[in-house]
């Protein structure tokens, strides 16, 4: 039977006490319901619809890209009106999986073993073994281990609420059966809401098989309610994909002091120190190593570039056998061939630097194409923005620039040219020559420096 995916994702979330709607909330630098449907799409379903309520329109603007049907439950009356909302999208000869915006660790593996148990006369349900069950609707079963109902904990028995395997709320149903199962769910339990929960019972008093799969950690089906519950998640997310990096050839100094917030890709033996933060894509090559406190954001590294402690890497793609930092910035676009050396205090901005080259310390490479074996002298700046316009500066091969020069673009520096230290260079520079730009030093005879009066007593 083709796939339907169903996230419902109306929910408030009055428990984060944010203005931000509760499946907007950043989990490793994505919306949770980002993550939801990424791992709806894994499965290659017919199509994916998101019921959607609190928020409405900033749920769907900031997920405006995204390839499924919005749904609007204008009133929250419970998870079977939410799903309700989707029914007539979906055709009949379709399984549903119901999936929910703020449980964003389900995994695809767990999801695909899920939907093959459901079939035209079964529901299949995932259930979780809990430790303290508290605040779960419980699985009742009967003396032949049959599921029979789910009962919400408000609802439930003293009884009821000692057992242990709870509801997670996914669950894949045929469609047809399940548009005429939330056609009979009433609203008489304490909350006053439409349970999908109930339709476990209406397919048992119709006969149709309701298959329990246990999911393999209850991790994966944590839902996210509060700040603290969010906090939670991340933890699991960021060691459940520091083992895999590790157990893939990563070298991690410690495995809880590495943030991967997006997807990294990487070669053989790589090695990452402390409180390093990936966003977006980044690729490291092969024996790449990363220091510690750096920021790596949509960034390429070539092999055996080694990267030292508190660089921020932002949209730059970084050649072979570099060296990189400490403290040194890049920004968007900026390009490193191979053997490029960039060092303390040393910002790249929308820059090329070509293979050899040399910014060791306190430099601003802005707007510029710059050559091989160039040696950018400590304190020489390119001075790129007028006011108003950025400018390019070119500087050839094999060009010098001395400590605390200025190259004011736009401006071309010949192939092998010398700045001297100090210089201010505004016009164009010849090749193979040494240009100075500087004031002549005077000595002033009897000059004295002024005195500050003494203050009074």
């Amino acid at each position: 039977m083709p796939l339907s995916v169903v996230i419902l994702a109306a929910g408030q979330g009055k428990r984060m006490k944010s203005d931000l709607p509760k499946v907007l909330q950043p989990l490793a630098g994505r919306p949770l319901l980002k993550h939801v449907i990424d791992v709806a799409q894994s499965l290659e379903p017919a199509d994916v619809h998101v019921v959607y309520g609190h928020g409405g329109e900033r749920v769907r603007e900031a997920l405006r890209d995204e390839k499924v049907n919005w749904v609007l439950q204008a009133e929250q009356l419970g998870t079977g009106h939410a799903l309700m909302q989707a029914m007539p999208h979906i055709a009949a000869d379709r399984t549903v999986l119901v999936l929910y915006g703020d449980v964003p660790l389900i995994q695809q593996s767990t999801l695909t073993q899920l939907v093959e148990l459901a079939g035209p006369r079964t529901v299949s349900l995932l259930t979780m073994m809990a430790n303290d069950p508290n605040g779960y609707g419980r699985i009742v079963r009967n003396a032949r281990g049959q599921v029979q109902k789910i009962v919400e904990q408000k609802d439930a028995t003293k009884t009821q609420l000692k057992i242990r395997e709870c509801n997670t709320g996914i669950l894949a149903a045929p469609a047809k059966a399940l548009k005429s199962w939330l056609s009979r769910i009433k609203n008489n339990n304490a909350q006053g809401e439409y349970y999908l929960t109930d339709i476990i019972a209406l397919a048992v008093k119709d006969k149709v098989k309701v298959a329990a799969l246990v999911s393999p950690t209850v991790a994966e089906v944590l839902g996210v309610n509060d700040k603290v519950q969010l906090a939670e998640v991340e933890a699991l997310r960021r060691q459940q994909i520091c083992r895999d990096l590790m157990l893939a050839g990563v070298t991690l100094a410690d495995p809880a002091r590495v943030d991967v917030r997006g997807t990294l890709r990487h070669g053989s033996d790589v090695f990452v120190d402390v409180n390093v933060v990936f966003e977006g894509t980044v690729v490291l090559g092969n024996r790449v190593r990363i220091g510690p406190n750096c920021v790596i954001r949509n960034a390429q590294i070539g092999d055996d570039t080694e990267v030292f402690a508190s660089c921020v890497i932002d949209n730059a793609n970084i050649g072979p056998r570099c060296q990189i930092g400490p403290f040194a910035r890049f920004r968007p676009t900026s390009t490193l061939a191979e053997g490029v050396h960039i060092g303390n205090f040393v910002e790249v901005k929308n820059s090329s630097m070509g293979a050899g080259s040399k910014a060791n310390h306190l430099s601003y490479v802005g707007d510029a194409q710059v050559g091989s074996r160039v040696n950018i002298g400590a304190g020489t700046i390119v001075a790129n923005y007028d006011g108003a316009n950025k400018h390019r500066t070119i500087i050839e091969d094999d060009v010098h620039t001395g400590s605390n020069s200025v190259l004011v673009a736009p401006i071309t520096v010949g192939s092998g040219a010398t700045i001297g230290a100090g210089s201010t260079v505004a016009k164009q520079v010849p090749p193979g020559k040494l240009t100075v730009a500087r004031a002549r030093q005077v000595t002033i005879e009897g000059w004295q420096r002024p005195k500050k009066q003494p203050k009074a007593s």
